[in-house]
Formats: C-alpha cells, structure tokens, sequence
C-alpha cells in the first residue's frame, strides 16, 4: 500500500484513492457515488467518489454534528 495516490478532478468534482497500480478487472458500486475498483482477484485497488465536494462537505457536517450532540449530552 505504500503506493496509494489520491487525485482530485475539480471539473468533474471527483476524488480518486489509487491503492495500488493495478489494473481494475472490475467496480461495485458501494453507494450511489461511491465505487470500489477491484482487481482480477477481487482486491481492493481504489475507491471513487464522484460529486466529492459535496459528499465531503455533507460526511463533515453529519460527523461534527454527531460529536456536538454527545457532547452535549455529556454536559447535561
């Protein structure tokens, strides 16, 4: 894994995790905007995320609100 390579197409608005240089044999769609590349062994390879900005900006906000909420409930 010491060759991973991430790659942002801003026209595109999509983020690329190239785990390894190998070939993609096959994909599997993980959610509607993200892909899983495989290899011809069934081998994770890389991961695709398209509308990124979005996707991003949306993990971010769900993940910092969820730690607002428990601190919240810490204090309480």
């Amino acid at each position: 894994m010491n060759d991973s390579k991430l790659s942002y197409f801003k026209e595109e608005d999509i983020l690329h995790l190239a785990i390894s240089d190998e070939r993609e044999f096959d994909s599997v769609e993980i959610s509607p905007n993200i892909t899983a590349e495989l290899n011809d062994e069934g081998e994770l390879i890389g991961i695709e995320i398209i509308q990124a900005s979005s996707f991003l900006r949306d993990s971010i906000l769900e993940t910092t609100q969820a730690k607002l909420l428990q601190l919240g409930k810490k204090v309480a």
